[in-house]
């Protein structure tokens, strides 16, 4: 029996790929002759690219354009920033305290199911997270709230606290019906977290403290709340 699950996003809350993502988006644009400026893009990251991309250019996914940005950007971005991309400190460390707490982890992830393999590979706890699921894995990404109900699906339990860092994440959680705590290292401020039952820097701050979390409270069967959760 589990005591609840954590649903976990990946960039910018497990792995500091937020920039590099952007990054990669602008070259693609470049490559086709379009100038879209790197802040505009970065302040999208953590959506999918289906609302990426018409968001910052107009352009859609699916139109003949838009596959060809995206299919460069993923190789953009696979071959020239995923190789440099690191974990944020101690999140093996976070994620080994949920399991120990007795909580199921799962990934629900805006990233393509290829590069979320990939990214994981980066935190090196593909032995921690069994259950995946990625923008291949619902109709709508981010803020839509499927992909954190397809993990929901996966874990067959509505006791859950998701953990991400973009206002995006939070629009899904809230829209999924369940709690989000959220971290500050994928560049978003505490004062634009707004939904957030915690806020937190980065995942080690979050293991410092723990035992007050949300997730503590959750393994202890307790409601994790605004009121009674600690924020850094």
């Amino acid at each position: 029996m589990t005591n609840g699950a954590v649903i976990l996003d990946v960039d910018g809350t497990l792995v500091d790929s937020n920039d590099a993502h952007a990054r990669a988006w602008v070259e693609a644009f470049e490559a086709e002759g379009i100038t879209v400026p790197f802040d505009r893009v970065r302040r999208c990251i953590g959506m999918g690219g289906d609302k990426l991309m018409p968001e910052v250019s107009g352009i859609s996914e699916d139109s003949p354009l838009g596959v060809r940005i995206g299919d460069r950007r993923g190789d953009i971005f696979k071959k020239k920033y995923l190789p440099q991309i690191q974990p944020f400190p101690r999140v093996r460390e976070l994620l080994q305290a949920f399991l120990n707490d007795g909580l199921s982890l799962a990934v629900a992830s805006s990233a393509k199911e290829d590069e979320l393999k990939a990214l994981l590979a980066r935190v090196a706890a593909d032995d921690l997270i069994s259950i995946r699921t990625s923008s291949d894995d619902a109709d709508n990404s981010k803020p839509d709230p499927d992909i954190v109900e397809a993990a929901l699906a996966e874990v067959k339990t509505r006791r859950a606290v998701m953990l991400g860092d973009t206002p995006y994440d939070i629009a899904a959680a809230s829209s999924a019906g369940i709690p989000i705590v959220a971290l500050e290292c994928g560049g978003w401020t505490r004062k634009e977290l707004v939904g957030a039952v915690a806020v937190y820097r980065d995942p080690a701050d979050l293991l410092a403290q723990y035992a007050a979390s949300a997730f503590a409270a959750l393994a202890a069967g307790r409601e994790p709340t605004v009121a009674s959760i600690r924020t850094s």
